[in-house]
């Protein structure tokens, strides 16, 4: 818990702006700083490096289905969502931050995103972001665990976030991370008995990939993947890959995408990702964001 504390302490979607939303997305400053590598806040799943402007203030209502492998059943999982309520604010240029609440485990999340170097048009290649986020898991009950304490509700995340805009309509990114979960799902084994001690380690890995391609002046395709790096053998739990577009309507930008992951807090997509593509184990989901 101390070593937890200790690095989150240490490492300190669309958007649109009413009058001048494109010139704000896809334009190069005179200052030699390449700006709008990505559209939005967050690519799919993760975080982008695009941070708010100071004095913004971001409200965003995410949406997540179910998966539609049942077909007309569930109306492809629309009679099942999955919804986060969350704010951004632009404390300055080069730091942002939100607090959230999803459906998903009843997560509340608060979190951190700061600029470290931008990118440059004749000079350093790639622009980096940290990021850092605090979740609280409020669906687990004393009534189920009698010795649950508040510490055991909490998760951590840590990312560089590592992008690079290629050309006008090309901008990729990597972003290693890692995550902290003070309290994880047990294993079962062939008799449907708890493994102990757990053998998936509090302490996991990611290297998370994503990237924004432009098709016009309105539209773009999004992709983002995480690969988890030490995860448990016969783990439940799968890499999220999720896959999306975004359009501009002159007011407003939608982000509308297809995912095997439910979760939209960090620690929920990196670690408890359950669905199987291969399996029609996809969710439909989507994205509203405004800006004051």
């Amino acid at each position: 818990m101390k070593k937890t504390l200790l690095t989150l302490c240490l490492l300190p979607f669309c958007s649109f702006a009413q009058d001048d939303l494109l010139s704000q997305i896809d334009t190069v400053k005179t200052d030699n700083k390449v700006e709008a590598v990505f559209k939005s806040l967050k690519i799919v799943n993760l975080e982008s490096t695009k941070l708010a402007s100071k004095g913004d203030f971001y409200f965003i209502v995410a949406h997540r289905f179910s998966y539609v492998k049942n077909g007309f059943s569930d109306f492809f999982g629309m009679d099942d969502a999955n919804t986060q309520i969350k704010f951004v604010y632009g404390i300055n240029n080069w730091l942002t931050a939100h607090v959230s609440r999803s459906g998903f485990e009843k997560t509340y999340e608060m979190a951190l995103k700061y600029r470290l170097m931008s990118q440059e048009k004749n000079g350093f290649p790639v622009t980096l972001v940290g990021f850092n986020s605090l979740a609280i898991n409020s669906e687990l009950k004393k009534d189920d665990f009698p010795n649950l304490k508040f510490e055991n509700r909490l998760s951590y995340v840590t990312q560089l976030l590592v992008s690079r805009k290629f050309t006008e309509r090309l901008s990729l990114e990597l972003a290693p991370s890692y995550f902290h979960q003070n309290t994880l799902r047990d294993f079962l084994d062939a008799d449907n008995n708890v493994v102990l001690p757990n053998p998936q380690s509090n302490d996991q890995f990611a290297l998370g990939m994503g990237g924004r391609y432009k098709l016009t002046k309105r539209w773009s395709i999004n992709m983002d993947y995480a690969a988890h790096l030490n995860r448990a053998k016969h783990s439940i739990y799968t890499n999220p890959l999720s896959i999306g577009v975004d359009l501009e309507t002159g007011g407003h930008v939608f982000q509308m995408h297809f995912t095997n992951s439910r979760a939209m807090h960090e620690a929920g997509f990196l670690g408890a990702t359950t669905g199987d593509w291969s399996k029609g184990e996809i969710a439909f989901g989507f994205n509203l964001v405004r800006v004051f």
